[in-house]
């Protein structure tokens, strides 16, 4: 196995879990966001406020994206199966 095949397979893989994470990630910065404008505003500094609709916010989003998620890994995980070979020698 060729230092650039491990480094391709490295940097694929690094690639999807970005790709995975990213409206998670980024529906959790925008909620917290409108959240901190909301206390910013209101001078109300509880810090318990900003959790539950940030789970919430995932939770819809996971709900949203999950079946691109799947089939992003899905894919993922099918051309890493059907590479083995070429992998290997």
């Amino acid at each position: 196995m060729s230092p650039l095949a491990v480094v391709s397979l490295g940097q694929n893989a690094v690639t999807i879990t970005l790709l995975l994470s990213a409206p998670l990630l980024i529906t959790g910065m925008v909620v917290g966001l409108i959240i901190a404008i909301f206390q910013a505003t209101t001078q109300i500094q509880e810090m318990t406020l900003t959790f539950v609709p940030k789970i919430f916010g995932v939770m819809l989003a996971l709900l949203f994206f999950s079946s691109w998620m799947l089939i992003k890994l899905t894919d993922y995980t099918q051309e890493l199966f059907i590479n083995i070979p070429n992998i290997i020698r």
